[in-house]
C-alpha cells in the first residue's frame, strides 16, 4: 500500500526534550500520567473573557464512494512540541502545523480508508499519538488499524528502520490468527525508554470464537520488534486463567484495552485500563469473573509482567468497561503524601489505589447485586463498590426517576418505564430490557479527569442517560448483513438501546451532563454543577411552551483540563468551548465553536509568548481544529 506524504514547509528548529514543561503539550493527556494538567498561567480568571478565535485549520476530508468509507468525529488532542502541532484527523492521517499560526507544515496519509469502513461501531475517528526522542530525532508513532507507523517528525516520512520500511502488522503476534480488518486502534500509544507500548480497539458487536484477542503489546521503538505481550485473557499457567469458565479463555476475544494508559516513568509501571470481553451484555459461554476483563492492571513496563490488579467489574454484563486512563497523582492522606492511581468508571465512581503496592486508600465493599433471569445466564452475585469518594453521577432507575417537567410527560415516561425491567445499579440485561442507569457511555467515558496537583482536586465530566439493556436471540438470516459476526445464545439488541419516549425525550430527568470537582485529599465531592445545554432536545415538538431548566446538560465523551491560571476548559458535546472556575464550578466563558466539540482541548505556550487554546470540532467535511488566543483590547 503506498503512503503519502506532502510536505508544505520545511523549517523545523532544533529540537528540547519532551519532558521540557516550558509551554509544551508534549503527551496525550499532557503528561505521562494522564493528569491533564497545564503549567501555564498567561489566560486567567482575569482575562478569560478576552479569548478570539486566532486560527483555525479544516480537515478537508469526506465520504470516498470507491472504498465505502466516511469520516466520523473529529476526536483529537494534538500534541505540541518545539512550536509544531501534531494532529491527527478522523481518517487517521497525521498533520504537522506551526503553532503560532496554523499553517501546514506537512501531512502523512497512510491511506487506512482502503481497507473500507472500519467494524468498531465508531466509524473512523483517532484521537492522539505518541513522540518519542531518539538521539536528537523527533520520532512519532502512529496506531491505525493494524499498523503501527514510526514517521520522522521533521518531514513526515516514514522511518525505513522500523519495521517493515516504516510499518509493523499488528494482526501478526497474537494468541491466534485474526480477521485484521476487525482489528483497530482509537487511543495513542505510550513510550517507554524504548518501548512503543500498545492495546487495541475492536467493535462490541464483533461475537464470534477468536474474535480479536484483546492483548497489550510492547514493540522496540527503533526496530518494530515484539518484546512483551500480556494476555488480558489469561492462558494456561496464567494467573486469573481459572476465571474463564467452560475453557472460555480458548476463544474469548476482546478484554481489549482501546482508553489511553498512564505510565509511573519513575518506578517504570504502567496502568491498563481493561475493557469488557466478548460478548458484552451475555455472559453464558464464559461463566467465572473473567479476569482481566473491566480490571485495572498495573505492570512492569520494561517486561509486561503482572504487579497487581483490581477488578471494577465482576463478569460485565453491562459494556461497564473502563473507558479513561488511571490518573497518577499524589494526594496528602491524613498528614502524608500519597501516590495513588485513579481509575473513573462509567458507574460514575473513582477507585482510589496505592499506585505501588494496589492497596485500595478507602473500603470497597463487595455488595449484593440482582440476579440474571435470562436462560444460561450466571450474573456475578456481588460487585465492587468504593465507599470513598462519593459516586459522581446517578446510579439506577425508579419510576421517581421520571422525565417531569410537565406532570403529563412525567405520566408518559412512568408508563414507558413500566414496560421494562427497573432496578438499582447492575441490575442484569432481560428479555423484556433493564433501563440500566448510567448508560453505556456513562459516568465517566474516555475523557477522563483533569487533576490539579496544587489542591488534589480532580474534575470529571460526566453523562447522565440511561440505556435500554435488551436481550435478544441474534440474527443469522441472509437477511443480516453481519450475520458472520455473532455466534452466541443471545446478544444485547444494540439498535435498539436508546431509553426514550414522546419522540426521542430521555426517560429519566435532567440534568443530562454534569461537572464535578472531586476532593482527594478529603475523599468528597466540592461541587457539582450542571455543565452545558442541549439545544436538539428543548427544539422536540413536545416540549414546546414548556418551561425548562436554564441548563439541560449535553452529553458527551469528551474531558477537560485543567490549568494552574484556575481555569477547566471543556468542549463535550456542545458548539461552544468552556472556560470554568476550577474553584466554584462557574462558567466564566463561551467560545462559539464551528460544531459541537467532541475533542478533549490541550494548551500550550509558543516561542513568541502566546498562550493558546486548541480544541477539535465536528465530523466529516466540517471537522475543524479551533485555535484560541487572547485578544488585547482595543482602544
Amino acid at each position: 500500500m503506498a503512503l503519502n506524504v506532502v510536505v508544505t514547509l520545511g523549517a523545523f528548529a532544533a529540537r528540547a526534550p519532551l519532558d521540557d514543561p516550558a509551554g509544551e503539550w508534549a503527551y496525550y493527556s499532557g503528561d505521562e500520567a494522564s493528569t491533564k494538567y497545564s503549567r501555564l498561567t498567561q489566560i486567567d480568571r482575569s482575562n478569560v473573557s478576552l479569548l478570539r478565535v486566532a486560527w483555525t485549520w479544516k480537515t478537508d476530508e469526506t465520504e470516498l464512494k470507491q472504498f465505502g468509507t466516511h469520516p466520523g468525529t473529529f476526536e483529537n488532542s494534538p500534541l505540541m512540541i518545539d512550536n509544531v502541532l501534531y494532529v491527527t484527523t478522523p481518517y487517521n492521517q497525521v498533520v504537522a502545523l506551526n503553532a503560532e499560526s496554523g499553517a501546514l507544515l506537512w501531512k502523512f496519509d497512510p491511506q487506512s480508508y482502503v481497507d473500507g469502513q472500519p467494524t468498531n461501531g465508531m466509524g473512523f475517528t483517532h484521537r492522539g499519538i505518541a513522540a518519542w526522542r531518539d538521539g536528537r530525532s523527533l520520532r512519532l508513532f502512529l496506531n491505525t488499524r493494524y499498523r503501527l507507523i514510526c514517521l520522522d517528525a521533521h518531514t513526515g516520512a516514514p522511518v525505513a528502520s522500523f519495521g517493515d520500511k516504516g510499518i509493523v502488522d499488528l494482526s501478526q503476534g497474537l494468541i491466534w490468527p485474526i480477521k485484521k480488518l476487525d482489528y483497530t486502534q482509537t487511543s495513542p500509544p505510550v513510550v517507554y525508554k524504548n518501548l512503543v507500548i500498545l492495546g487495541s480497539a475492536i467493535g462490541d458487536r464483533l461475537v464470534y470464537h477468536h474474535d480479536p484477542p484483546g492483548e497489550v503489546r510492547a514493540f522496540d521503538a527503533r526496530t518494530g520488534k515484539q518484546i512483551w505481550s500480556f494476555h488480558t485473557i489469561p492462558q494456561p499457567g496464567d494467573f486469573g486463567n481459572e476465571t474463564w469458565g467452560a475453557d472460555s479463555w480458548k476463544f474469548t476475544g476482546h478484554t481489549n484495552v482501546w482508553a489511553p494508559m498512564s505510565l509511573d516513568v519513575q518506578r517504570g509501571l504502567l496502568y491498563l485500563p481493561v475493557s469488557t470481553p466478548s460478548n458484552d451484555f451475555f455472559g453464558g459461554r464464559r461463566p467465572g469473573d473473567n479476569l482481566f476483563a473491566d480490571s485495572i492492571v498495573c505492570l512492569d513496563a520494561a517486561t509486561g509482567t503482572r504487579k497487581w490488579h483490581y477488578q471494577i467489574v465482576h463478569h460485565g454484563l453491562w459494556d461497564y468497561d473502563l473507558p479513561a486512563a488511571p490518573i497518577l497523582s499524589t494526594i496528602n492522606l491524613d498528614g502524608r503524601k500519597v501516590d495513588v492511581a485513579v481509575q473513573l468508571t462509567k458507574q460514575g465512581m473513582a477507585f482510589v489505589f496505592d499506585r505501588v503496592t494496589g492497596r485500595p486508600l478507602w473500603p470497597i465493599e463487595e455488595r449484593p447485586v440482582p440476579a440474571s433471569d435470562v436462560d444460561g445466564e450466571h450474573a456475578a452475585a456481588t460487585q465492587p463498590f468504593p465507599t470513598r469518594p462519593p459516586s459522581f453521577t446517578p446510579q439506577g432507575v425508579t419510576l421517581d426517576d421520571a422525565f417531569d417537567v410537565t406532570p403529563e410527560l412525567k405520566a408518559a415516561a412512568q408508563a414507558e418505564m413500566k414496560k421494562y425491567r427497573l432496578g438499582p445499579m447492575f441490575t442484569p440485561p432481560s428479555y423484556k430490557g433493564t433501563l440500566m442507569r448510567p448508560g453505556i457511555i456513562g459516568g465517566a467515558n474516555w475523557g477522563g479527569g483533569a487533576f490539579d496537583p496544587e489542591t488534589g482536586i480532580l474534575y470529571v465530566k460526566t453523562t447522565n442517560l440511561p440505556h435500554l439493556a435488551r436481550i435478544v436471540k441474534p440474527d443469522s438470516s441472509s437477511q443480516n448483513p453481519r450475520a458472520a459476526e455473532v455466534d452466541a445464545d443471545w446478544t444485547g439488541n444494540v439498535l435498539d438501546m436508546d431509553a426514550v419516549f414522546s419522540g426521542g425525550l430521555p426517560l429519566t430527568k435532567p440534568p443530562y451532563s454534569q461537572l464535578t470537582a472531586l476532593d482527594l485529599n478529603n475523599a468528597t465531592i466540592a461541587w457539582t454543577e450542571t455543565f452545558g445545554d442541549w439545544p436538539e432536545l428543548r427544539q422536540n415538538p413536545a416540549l414546546m411552551n414548556v418551561k425548562l431548566p436554564a441548563k439541560l446538560g449535553i452529553p458527551g465523551n469528551a474531558g477537560s483540563i485543567v490549568t494552574k491560571g484556575g481555569l477547566v476548559f471543556i468542549g463535550g458535546g456542545d458548539a461552544a468551548l468552556h472556560a470554568i472556575d476550577k474553584a466554584t464550578g462557574r462558567d466564566l466563558w463561551q467560545g462559539s465553536l464551528p460544531g459541537p466539540a467532541n475533542g478533549t482541548p490541550m494548551t500550550y505556550q509558543t516561542r513568541a509568548g502566546h498562550q493558546f487554546v486548541v480544541i477539535t470540532v465536528g465530523a466529516s467535511k466540517d471537522a475543524t481544529l479551533v485555535a484560541f488566543k487572547i485578544e488585547a483590547p482595543r482602544d
